[in-house]
């Protein structure tokens, strides 16, 4: 669509309405996303908007941890492949420059941060130590 990188509050509202966009239709993911959101997609965007833009653009209108919402959830290795195909997709085909790739190379890296979490708890509700 553009030929620009991301500058600014509105390229970061495209960004996550067009990539949570695609992931509501996704086979694979969407109906995680809908059964854990639910009626509370609103909320889940402007908390979202608020994320990127402080990572990006180093506005700091963002507070909290974004894992633990996370932490139960019904997902595998394949589900965050999947997410950071169609994130990836997102941003190539909105923008491009170094916030861009900045903001592909913190999707990855929190995609595998949290599967790791996510398995690394799971593992510990299996097997708690004595």
């Amino acid at each position: 669509m553009t030929n620009k990188d991301i500058t600014n509050i509105e390229d970061i509202q495209l960004m996550v309405d067009t990539f949570y966009s695609n992931v509501r239709k996704d086979e694979l993911i969407g109906s995680i996303f809908e059964e854990r959101i639910g009626d509370r997609w609103p909320e889940h965007l402007e908390k979202m908007y608020r994320f990127w833009q402080t990572i990006l653009l180093n506005e700091h209108t963002y507070s909290g941890s974004p894992f633990p919402p996370h932490k139960q959830l019904p997902v595998e290795k394949e589900h965050f492949t999947r997410w950071m195909e169609i994130f990836t997709s997102t941003i190539d085909s909105l923008f491009v420059g170094p916030l861009a790739e900045e903001a592909k190379l913190r999707g990855q890296n929190m995609a595998e941060m949290f599967n790791y979490k996510i398995e690394y708890f799971r593992h510990e509700a299996k097997h708690p130590l004595l």
